[in-house]
């Protein structure tokens, strides 16, 4: 499995404790996911914006 950083600290895989490999892997999850919905949240920020550009080109429109 290799080797474990945490707050600079680095364990040995091989040598830490059947919860602690279950904690591992539960966090890789996490970390996995949040990077999964941080994406995410950039593809409707940009989507949100092109749809308020549209709406003022179109209010824009009206108003003249």
């Amino acid at each position: 499995m290799g080797t474990i950083s945490l707050d600079g600290k680095e364990y040995d895989a091989d040598t830490i404790s059947e919860q602690a490999k279950q904690l591992v892997q539960t966090l890789q999850f996490v970390d996995a996911e949040i990077a999964r919905l941080q994406r995410s949240l950039v593809v409707h920020q940009t989507a949100r914006n092109t749809y308020v550009n549209a709406l003022k080109t179109e209010l824009a429109k009206t108003s003249k």
